[in-house]
């Protein structure tokens, strides 16, 4: 079984592809090679009629009657070539149809999993956002405490000045 190279979305489909052409290329020839012999199958069932009829009318020709038995075996072995040629080319068809399958699942899993660790990526980054917001909200809230603590120790340093003040007139 052909193993493919793995890409974002799943199998590559070049090589995929690629693969295909050559099933199909092969199921051609199985094909074309079927036909042939289907073709040589018609002709030699029109000899074996012709020197049947032959035999027939002629009065036991032994030499007929073996080319009758030759030709009638080599038309079993092409009946048995094409029956061989057919099953594999339903074979070929039921691989090339169970590949299509598996990848195409292969193709849903791949997604779903980008599916869920997107989810899971744009959850975690919410988190780290909230966490970032409540951090800048302790820290304005830290800042403004701090101003107000610090106004109030300069205003009562300058209340001390006051009071200095006064108390030197």
């Amino acid at each position: 079984m052909e193993k493919f190279n793995r890409t974002l979305r799943g199998y590559d489909p070049v090589e995929v592809n690629q693969f295909l052409d050559q099933v199909i290329h092969k199921v051609e020839n199985m094909v074309a090679e079927l036909n042939k012999r289907n073709e040589e199958i018609r002709i030699r069932d029109e000899r074996i009629k012709s020197l049947t009829e032959q035999l027939q009318n002629t009065s036991g020709n032994d030499a007929l009657k073996q080319e009758n038995v030759l030709l009638k075996q080599k038309l079993e072995q092409y009946r048995r070539t094409e029956e061989t040629l057919n099953k594999a080319i339903m074979m070929a068809q039921k691989t090339s149809d169970q590949m299509r399958m598996a990848a195409h699942k292969e193709c849903e899993t791949i997604v779903d999993n980008a599916k869920k660790n997107a989810t899971r990526i744009v959850n975690d980054a919410l988190l780290r956002a909230e966490k970032t917001e409540d951090s800048a909200a302790t820290l304005r809230r830290n800042v403004h405490t701090f101003k107000r603590r610090l106004k109030n120790i300069v205003e009562a340093q300058l209340e001390v000045i006051d009071e200095i003040d006064e108390l030197e007139l």
